[in-house]
Order: C-alpha cells, then structure tokens, then sequence
C-alpha cells in the first residue's frame, strides 16, 4: 500500500508540473513507426533538407523466439517531420546490430554507425562495429568494418556515438570484460574518416561506466554525459578544462540516464535526456543544464509519455522547438518510435547569446 500511494504521489507530481507548462506551450507526441516489431534505441538528424531517424528492428529487446539475436537498422526519413517512410532496411547476418548513431562527416557524407554483437547459446561471445555512408541520403554504402586501436582492442569492444567537430569525429569505447570491475575504463578515440579510430585519451571511472555522448560546448571545450551501472548508477558528467582536452572534471549528475544524449545550444544552456526509473518506472526524462544556472546542475524538466522498455532519445533543433526521437511500450505491447517536437521556450532555454 506504501509503495502505491509513493507511484500515485510521484506520478501526480509530474503530472501537475507537464500540465503547468502546456498549459502555457503546446508541445506534440507522435508515433512515427509501430510494424508490430521491437524497435528501440534511436537517432535523429537533417542532412540535405530532409530528416532521418534510425532505430533496431527486431523480435524483442535481444532474441527472438528462437533464441537469436536478430537485431536489424531501418531508417525512416520524411521531408516536413510529419510523414515518415522507411528508406531502408540494415542487416548484418550472424551479427544483431543495434544502437545505430547518425552524423554528418566534414566531407558532407550521412553516417551511420552501428554496434554489432555475435551470440551463440544467448551468449555473447563476441561485437564488432559497423559503418555506412551516403552521399545523397537515399544511397548507402555495403556495411564496412570500424578498425579500432589494435593495442586497446578487446573481444567487445563498443563504439557507441561518433561526434563530428571541425574535421574530426571523436567517440567514445566501452567494454563488456570491464563490467564486474571497481573501476573500467572509456576510451575516447579520434577518426578523421569514421573508419579508423585511434586512441586519443583514456578515462578510469568506476561504477561499470558505459553508454557515453560526446558534444562540444560553446567556446570548444569536450564535454561527455555517460552511463554507469554501479555506485548509485548515477551519471557521470564530465568536461575537458580546454580545447586540448588532456584535463577533465568529472561529476555525478545524479540519477540514472540510460542511453544518454544531450545538445549544447549557442548559449550554453543543454537538453539531455535518457531512460530515467522515476519512482522505480522507467521513462523517457529531458533535463535542462542552463548556461547562467548553478555550475554542472541538470534539472528534470519533463516526462515525456513513455513506459517499460523506453526512452534511448536523439535531439535535433528545428526552428523554435528541440524534436526529440524516442522509443517506448506504455501503448504498444512492443516498443514502437515516437517524435516529440517541443517549444525550446517550454523548457526555459536559449538558443543564442541574446
């Protein structure tokens, strides 16, 4: 009884704070994709007038009714953010890919990079990663190999985000061998071709971090939101004290964020948004760091409507408003993708300086 008046308590107070803001901003939810399929972990970016999302396709969040893990890429694309039709559909055989990130090289390509783990027995016994390019975003390339650092490679290695800044894209590596130790390490590498990473700097943190988000704040400076599993499994924050990015402060944000992803607007203040497990549910939070706010302090500013295996959000300012891709089962039985398109003005934030 305890419990359900804590959910009923938690879920009012939420409710009271999303209706105390619409009723000032008029913000929108739609279902974009829903085939009856599980399809999660998304990515959202323009590239050449139109807007792309990307997600994994598949039987469930890993296996299928055979045991196997099945996990395929598809694409959507749409030229006003309002209808949307599926351009194209990535597989690997033997591999289940997932967590595909778009990007836009310095060479004026779309990129697609994707994780893609080996299972045999539902074990995993081993992941590479993939990449896939276009040149007019309707064609893409066969699925190359990523080649990573021999010296740091190891059996499951994952790049999770590339991020693109001036000629270089940057990223950061994870390992599955880490996750039962104290401390792991991320590895953040460089490429200038999204094929070939090289090690750049490494990071000792504990509590089995994981799923990181790289972005560029205003004066250059790297900052980087990532996941952890243990120590409270609250985010680390992390941000380079210059543009050699060799010095870093490292900080909990607090809770959890799964599937961490965050934008840095021209003023500084920052959308993130994640998996959070408000009051032991899991759902789909955007939190604001505002520019002129109290140093490294990411306020929950909004639920978005999600429920179970959810959330996995990509960012992408239009116009006056942040359109945010997500996934989530609170209407489906399995996970179906949905775009949010909400006043920037509705989470208190800038764009400029001004």
């Amino acid at each position: 009884m305890k419990i359900l008046k804590s959910l009923i308590l938690c879920i009012a107070a939420v409710a009271t704070a999303i209706t105390a803001r619409a009723e000032e901003f008029t913000f929108s939810v739609d279902k974009i994709w829903d085939n009856g399929m599980h399809c999660a972990f998304t990515s959202i970016e323009k590239f050449n007038d139109t807007y792309y999302i990307c997600f994994r396709e598949g039987y469930s969040h890993v296996f299928n009714s055979q045991g196997e893990a099945d996990g395929k890429i598809r694409i959507l694309c749409s030229k006003n953010g309002k209808k949307w039709k599926s351009l194209l559909l990535l597989s690997k055989e033997g591999y289940d890919l997932r967590d595909a990130k778009l990007s836009i090289t310095p060479d004026g390509r779309l990129m697609i990079n994707m994780a893609a783990s080996i299972y045999r027995n539902k074990k995993l016994v081993g992941r590479d990663n993939f990449v896939t390019f276009s040149k007019d975003g309707r064609n893409f390339t066969e699925l190359q190999k990523i080649n990573v650092d021999e010296q740091y490679r190891t059996q499951y290695d994952w790049i999770w985000r590339v991020t693109w800044y001036k000629d270089t894209g940057y990223t950061i590596c994870y390992s599955r061998k880490n996750r039962t130790k104290e401390k792991s390490e991320l590895y953040l590498y460089s490429t200038k071709d999204g094929i070939n990473y090289t090690l750049f700097k490494s990071f000792e943190l504990d509590g089995y971090p994981n799923e990181s988000t790289i972005r560029f704040l205003e004066d250059g400076r790297m900052a980087i939101m990532v996941r952890r599993e243990r120590k409270g499994r609250s985010c680390m924050w992390g941000v380079s004290s210059d543009t050699t990015y060799q010095d870093w402060t490292w900080k909990s944000i607090g809770p959890f964020i799964g599937g961490p992803d965050f934008i840095v607007m021209d003023s500084g203040d920052i959308v993130a948004g994640g998996r959070t497990t408000m009051c032991k549910m899991p759902k789909t939070s955007i939190f604001v760091k505002k520019a002129n706010g109290k140093k490294d302090r990411f306020a929950q500013t909004m639920i978005l409507p999600s429920g179970g295996d959810c959330a996995y959000p990509g960012f992408l300012v239009v116009g006056d408003k942040v359109w945010v891709s997500y996934y989530s089962t609170h209407e489906t039985k399995k996970a179906s993708i949905y775009l949010a398109k909400i006043p920037l003005k509705m989470l208190g934030v800038k764009t400029d300086k001004k």
